[in-house]
């Protein structure tokens, strides 16, 4: 799934944390980034979120839960 417009990076973390099952990172070259790992999200955050917003993420969450969670947060930023 195509995540956009992240403006708020703790809020985003958050909702990761939240999650029950793994939530990973697919990056440009097709490597799976684990998010529920403090390591990868301060990596991430080091990388990726250096201006303070990203445009667009690509997901794959497992749990169809983690999923509604993650498609409402990017709708209406909960």
């Amino acid at each position: 799934m195509k995540i956009q417009n992240i403006k708020d990076v703790t809020a985003f973390f958050k909702i990761i944390d939240e999650c029950k099952g793994p939530v990973e990172l697919i990056s440009p070259e097709g490597d799976r980034i684990n998010l529920k790992s403090r390591l990868s999200q301060y990596l991430s955050m080091a990388t990726m979120f250096s201006n303070g917003y990203i445009r667009e993420l690509d997901l794959v969450a497992h749990d169809k839960e983690d999923v509604e969670r993650l498609l409402k947060y990017m709708y209406q930023g909960e």
